[in-house]
Order: C-alpha cells, then sequence, then structure tokens
C-alpha cells in the first residue's frame, strides 16, 4: 500500500521515509522563492493614520481624528519609517513636516486606502439594511443634510433613513439618550465622536432694505438662550463699545427669518442663512468680526449598532474626500 502511495506521487522531486511517517519536500524548478523583503505588505492603518496627518496639519489633530492618543500616533508612524527604511518627518522649529519620501508615501496611501474603502463599501452596502435616525439643526436641512442623505442613499440601498429636524441642543440629548443614532450639530459634547462636516462664516444679517446708522444701537433679533449664535453675537459685541439691545427673540429659524424679513434688526447666522432679500452688515459697517461657525457629524462612543457605525464612517470617508 505504501510503495502504490509512492508510485502515485512520483512527480514529486524529494520524498523522505522516516519510520511511517511521510515527509515531502516540494523543490519547486520555476520561479525562485520570494524574500522576506518581496513579501513586505504595507499596513493600511499605518497608512491612513500619516493621511490622515497630512490631512489635518499635525500629529495631535490625527489623534483626534481617529480617537487615538498622540503617543500611538507617534508609534506608528515609527512603525512606518521602519517598514519602509524611509524617514518621513523632519523638523521645521516646532513642528515636524513631511520629507519627500513622506509625501510620497501619501500619495500612494491615498490611492491604496480608495481602492480598499471602496472595496468595503461596495461589500458592505450589498449586506446593510435596516433604519438609521438622523438629526439636523433647520439651518443644515437644506445645506448640508441633503448631500448626506445622497451619499446615504447611493452607498447603501437598502438602508431606511429617519430624520428629526430640530434645535441642536435638543438634538445632543436625543442623540445621547440613544433616540436619534447621528446628528449634525455647531456644539460640542463628551462621551461622542465626531468629524467636521462644514465650517461656514458668521455674518451679521439684516434686510435688503434695512439702514442700519454706524454707531446707533443695535436692534438684535435672536433665538432664546440656548442658541450658539446667540452667545456669538453678545460675545462679539461685549468686546466693543457698540451698544446694543434684544428687539425680537424667537424659538425657530422661520420666526428669525420673519423678522429679519421685516426689519426688525440685524441677526447672527452662518452664511446659508442668507437670501436674495437679505444683506451683509461687515465691519466696514462698524460690527466687530465673527467666529466661524463649524458643524459636525456626532456619533456616541458606545454605539453598538453595525449600521451606525457603517454610515458614520462611510460620511467621515465621502466629507474627507469632498473637502480635501
Amino acid at each position: 500500500m505504501l510503495l502504490s502511495t509512492l508510485r502515485s506521487l512520483n512527480r514529486m522531486d524529494n520524498l523522505f521515509l522516516f519510520g511511517n511517517t511521510l515527509e515531502m519536500l516540494i523543490f519547486h524548478t520555476g520561479s525562485p522563492e520570494p524574500s522576506d523583503e518581496s513579501m513586505k505588505t504595507l499596513d493600511l492603518n499605518l497608512l491612513r493614520t500619516l493621511v490622515t496627518i497630512e490631512q489635518v496639519g499635525t500629529f495631535s489633530g490625527a489623534a483626534e481624528v481617529l480617537c487615538k492618543t498622540q503617543s500611538a500616533i507617534t508609534q506608528q508612524v515609527q512603525r512606518l519609517e521602519e517598514h519602509t527604511s524611509c524617514v518621513l518627518f523632519t523638523k521645521k522649529g516646532r513642528n515636524r513636516i513631511l520629507t519627500s519620501q513622506g509625501q510620497e508615501l501619501v500619495d500612494y496611501g491615498r490611492r491604496l486606502l480608495a481602492i480598499n474603502d471602496e472595496a468595503l463599501r461596495t461589500m458592505e452596502r450589498k449586506q446593510v439594511g435596516g433604519e438609521i435616525r438622523i438629526g439636523a439643526p433647520p439651518d443644515t436641512a437644506d445645506t448640508l443634510l441633503p448631500s448626506m442623505l445622497t451619499c446615504i442613499a447611493q452607498q447603501a440601498p437598502n438602508v431606511r433613513i429617519s430624520i428629526q429636524v430640530d434645535r441642536s441642543p435638543f438634538l445632543m440629548a436625543a442623540l445621547k439618550s440613544g433616540d436619534i443614532d447621528l446628528t449634525i450639530s455647531s456644539r460640542t459634547g463628551t462621551g461622542l465622536r465626531r468629524f467636521e462636516l462644514q465650517t461656514s462664516p458668521t455674518l451679521w444679517i439684516c434686510a435688503a432694505g434695512y439702514v442700519y446708522r454706524k454707531g446707533s444701537p443695535l436692534p438684535l433679533i435672536l433665538a432664546d438662550e440656548r442658541s450658539v449664535f446667540r452667545r456669538t453675537a453678545i460675545r462679539a459685541l461685549s468686546g466693543t463699545s457698540l451698544t446694543w439691545h434684544i428687539n425680537y427673540v424667537a424659538t425657530t429659524l422661520t420666526g428669525i427669518k420673519a423678522a429679519v424679513r421685516a426689519g426688525l434688526g440685524v441677526t447672527a447666522r452662518t452664511a446659508e442663512f442668507l437670501s436674495s432679500d437679505m444683506r451683509v452688515l461687515s465691519e466696514a459697517d462698524g460690527l466687530p468680526p465673527l467666529r466661524p461657525t463649524t458643524y459636525w457629524l456626532w456619533m456616541r462612543k458606545d454605539a453598538t449598532s453595525p449600521l451606525t457605525v457603517f454610515v458614520y464612517k462611510m460620511l467621515r470617508t465621502q466629507f474627507s474626500h469632498k473637502d480635501r
């Protein structure tokens, strides 16, 4: 029986028989055995870290985006340098900047990650399904939200989408309580993950026909105390010698727009608030500059739904490609 077995294996180059154990060593006569050097494979996680550093400009910024410590980011860069035998960063003053080899690897990394992410999205979107609940403040419902919905519909066509349009403080509370899965908001929070969707200039806005006399008391149209824009406006005015008073308070964006169009005063909102029947007041009119407003997409860090995590990561990839 053993001889029969050996004859059936006569195309093998070498056979060794040790006791009752048959061990076979096959020596290939074609291509040579690949060396350890030629079998190296780049770690996509390390490449993602490198690309993120290049995108945000700092190691600390990459740590925040990737939800890692700064020391972990540094260690990943060191591992990538050891793996490639290249110096990827050099010091310039207090900053670390990419070397020419580092920039070249970033370019390769972007392409590799794009292919990887596209392959995963293609495989996942065929399987993913269920309902995702998304919150959006009124001032983003017809600006940021539509592009997000389009992305979800294209990448995950089997997903049902439930939209809740409400003010940011209520949406953040709903996110923390688990009543919604994701939300757009300009607010901050703890125990949450986020990425930047858009940063917009914040402007002083009034009706197109409104006449503001430089130096005269400024009548404000504001939301109630919960409003980020209310705090932004008052903080900016408090640093000046201007006199001002709150002329109109509204709890909804519709109410604020109505008051502005009626010429009841001036409000502070992002550029998306503007329409053809409104205009902007600036420093030339004697008003102080306002800090920009950043809108984030938020998700709970303890989110357990695979669908929620999938949609969050998909949108993060989509908007980072769009913004960079």
